[in-house]
């Protein structure tokens, strides 16, 4: 899998630019008063999540590193993988939902779904594809089980 962003520098990524696009577009602002609080919550929901991820994978033994998926040691189905198929990328994806809430401004927002739609494409599928081919039936039935993103 020849990955061309990592998912990490991905989330940094977006993260500058809804700051940058909602520096730019001031006069798209909203008014959101309780957004340090809301957007402060949803950032440490998402670490959280993110985390127990790693937190299940690093208990199997297996790499978290998403750009060498042929070092799996072993297909994890427990503890959060049981709602998610991909917890560390739900959880950047809380982590980008709340740094736009505290931005507080509509360009941003349009980042998320960019950030759901590159994720799929160009790590969760080939991800996907390779899990499948290492685990064939086990992973074809965990699929079936459990949801991609929740």
């Amino acid at each position: 899998m020849n990955l061309k962003i990592p998912p990490l520098a991905l989330l940094i990524l977006v993260g500058l630019f809804m700051k940058l696009s909602s520096s730019l577009l001031p006069e798209l602002d909203f008014a959101f008063p309780a957004k340090v609080v809301i957007g402060t919550a949803a950032v440490f929901l998402g670490v959280a999540v993110a985390f127990l991820g790693v937190y299940e994978f690093r208990k199997a033994k297996t790499t978290v590193d998403p750009r060498s998926p042929q070092k799996s040691e072993s297909l994890v189905g427990s503890g959060i993988y049981k709602m998610s198929r991909n917890p560390m990328y739900v959880g950047f994806l809380l982590i980008l939902f709340g740094w736009c809430l505290f931005l507080a401004n509509y360009v941003a927002l349009v980042f998320l779904p960019l950030f759901v739609l590159y994720i799929n494409a160009f790590q969760i599928k080939p991800e996907e594809s390779f899990l499948s081919q290492k685990f064939g039936s086990a992973y074809t039935e965990y699929c079936r089980r459990v949801r991609r993103w929740m």
